[in-house]
């Protein structure tokens, strides 16, 4: 069971206050938001005409799978900052039909919390950490038209002000940011942004896409091999299971396949190093953040860094 770690980043050595953000070992939460999946919320969109149909007729047998499968996060977003998750994967959307402006957060169903009542629960727990900055990736918008775009962005700018890192920011310290007052990086995955100062592009995700612990580590260690991203970038550490084997294995969810193999894919993580180098890691993000003790294997993995320059 992981354990709390709200105040990680004002607690680093003082050696690490003038490493930049995207040379440190950073926690994410991979779809973040899906501890509140609506049981009863349409599918999105972007679902096959097949499975809609499917789910139209059997939901008795595609919602409990949708659920199980589906599901990511068991833990709120506070609960998740407290433990020290500090970048969150979230995938917007807006429901066909919805007169209201409303937007929720999306994994094939649709959240039954609204994006904005959220993000001022962020909001609300920076103001009490001042030290602790997030990184938020906002990403899919599925159904948001230009004026909700418009509307969702200027929502952003006032929920969060001041605390918005400006995308032309050249230093990504946490002593720099700390000086200015930024606790937020806002990454959004839209042409939108183009003209918002306070939005970041697109942060690379890498996704392996694959069921088994060994699948995920030798994606993670091509890609280290091709060199690392410039900026931030996430490695990913969630399993993917297709419907052929979720069909075959009607007992199993993605909880139980996550705890399976976790013991291989820790072992893997407590050999990372984060920094500059080419084969480094940036943000490590995962599911069930709260049962498996990813946040302190993270974190954990900065000491590297005062080894490192000790040395050098």
């Amino acid at each position: 069971m992981e354990r709390s770690c709200q105040d990680w980043m004002s607690t680093l050595p003082e050696e690490l206050w003038d490493v930049p953000l995207t040379d440190l070992a950073i926690p994410g939460s991979h779809d973040a938001m899906s501890y509140c999946l609506d049981y009863n919320s349409p599918l999105v969109p972007s679902e096959s005409d097949f499975f809609r149909l499917l789910d139209r007729l059997f939901s008795c047998f595609t919602r409990p799978a949708i659920f199980k499968w589906a599901t990511t996060q068991d833990r709120s977003v506070e609960e998740q900052l407290s433990m020290g998750i500090r970048f969150f994967d979230l995938r917007i959307a807006h429901k066909p039909n919805d007169p209201s402006s409303d937007l929720y957060f999306t994994h094939v169903i649709y959240t039954h919390l609204t994006v904005v009542e959220t993000l001022s629960s962020v909001a609300t727990w920076l103001e009490s950490h001042p030290k602790e900055i997030v990184i938020l990736a906002c990403s899919h918008f599925e159904g948001i038209s230009d004026k909700l775009h418009i509307s969702f962005i200027s929502s952003l700018k006032k929920l969060f002000g001041s605390k918005l890192c400006p995308r032309k920011e050249s230093d990504l310290t946490l002593r720099s940011l700390w000086a200015s007052g930024y606790q937020v990086i806002l990454s959004y995955e839209s042409q939108a942004a183009a003209r918002y100062q306070e939005l970041w592009p697109a942060i690379p995700y890498l996704w392996a896409n694959k069921q088994t612990a060994q699948g995920v580590i030798s994606y993670l260690d091509w890609n280290k091999d091709l060199g690392r991203p410039e900026g931030f970038f996430v490695s990913g550490l969630n399993l993917t299971a297709d419907r052929c084997y979720i069909t075959k294995n009607p007992k199993q969810s993605l909880r139980t396949l996550t705890f399976s193999n976790w013991e291989c894919l820790r072992r893997w993580l407590e050999e990372q190093v984060p920094g500059s180098d080419p084969k480094s890691l940036n943000i490590i993000a995962g599911d069930f953040v709260g049962p498996v003790p990813l946040c302190s294997l993270v974190i954990g993995l900065n000491k590297k860094l005062l080894r490192k320059n000790a040395v050098s």
